[in-house]
């Protein structure tokens, strides 16, 4: 074989190799989006023209996709699903199915709402909510890793972590700047507060106040996020503020009620006392108890 031969079979072989990547940017040019060849968009579907969108990947009907946002492979973006600027979805993602409830009419009409700056990672499972015009909520700037499953008329605030295989039923209420640990699995209608460190496999039936760690099946307040609340910028006098606040609800010897009454008589508590009073306030399924310190050595 000549050496013209050569490069010839050399160049057919790589055309061939990437038909599909070429298919690809001629969709490119045309569309103004990168979109593989493979993929099915519906033409009721409404993408930002800097969308990507990967093979094997189905958007259906009334979905609405933000600036910058890349869909990879393999993934179901349903009906109802809208999907705000620069979020990152991984591959075999579902987003926006039906909801997991037997008594739900599929004729309903409600959503999945997705925010900015969300990595959701391979695997992920999110549900839209059951009541017309309804919908699960993820706000902004969290990190999903794989196979995370997102319940019916769930909301997740901003810049949460949620670990591999972690778990939420319907209606689950999830704060901001959570760290929820892997495999661990919520009951339905619980609040998960600010700032919460949740320990891996951890079986959750109640809420969890803010700036609390939790562990254990059944799950128990093992003391402050004291590391999280260092990290996330929190000063010594507002940590010690909170510190305060729990040692009257869990360590004074007083039931809930009663300790709620002292804390409402605190003058000018900070916004952080503030919001794990109302936090308890506001709870319909009881809140967390804490560990017994005489078994745990220490309340912090």
């Amino acid at each position: 074989m000549t050496k013209i031969a050569e490069q010839k079979n050399k160049f057919c072989q790589k055309v061939t190799a990437n038909y599909s990547l070429e298919f690809f940017l001629i969709h490119k040019e045309v569309l103004g989006m990168k979109i593989h060849p493979t993929a099915i968009v519906d033409p009721g579907a409404e993408l930002h023209e800097s969308v990507e969108i990967g093979p094997y990947t189905i958007i259906e009907k009334n979905v609405r996709i933000g600036e910058g946002t890349t869909i990879e492979s393999c993934i179901r973006i349903h009906s109802g699903t809208k999907i705000g600027k620069f979020n990152k979805i991984y591959h075999a993602a579902s987003m926006g199915g039906l909801p997991q409830d037997i008594s739900f009419n599929p004729d309903t009409v409600t959503h999945l709402e997705i925010g900015d700056s969300n990595v959701i990672r391979e695997g992920c499972l999110f549900h839209r909510g059951t009541k017309e015009g309804k919908a699960t909520i993820i706000g902004n700037n969290n990190y999903f890793m794989g196979n995370v499953h997102v319940g019916h008329d769930s909301k997740i605030g901003n810049h949460n972590i949620v670990v591999q295989a972690a778990a939420f039923a319907g209606h689950v209420t999830i704060g901001n700047r959570a760290f929820i640990s892997g495999m661990s699995v919520t009951h339905q209608f619980v609040r998960i507060g600010d700032n919460v460190m949740v320990g891996g496999l951890t079986k959750i039936v109640k809420d969890v106040p803010p700036y609390s760690m939790i562990d254990g099946n059944p799950a128990e307040i093992i003391g402050l996020n004291s590391v999280g609340l260092k990290r996330a910028g929190f000063k010594p006098e507002i940590r010690d503020e909170i510190k305060k606040a729990y040692k009257i609800i869990y360590h004074s010897g007083l039931n809930t009620k009663q300790a709620l009454e002292e804390l409402h008589k605190l003058k000018n508590p900070s916004d952080e006392v503030k919001n794990i009073i109302q936090f308890f306030d506001d709870s319909h399924r009881g809140v967390t108890d804490h560990r017994d310190i005489r078994k745990q050595g220490s309340s912090e």
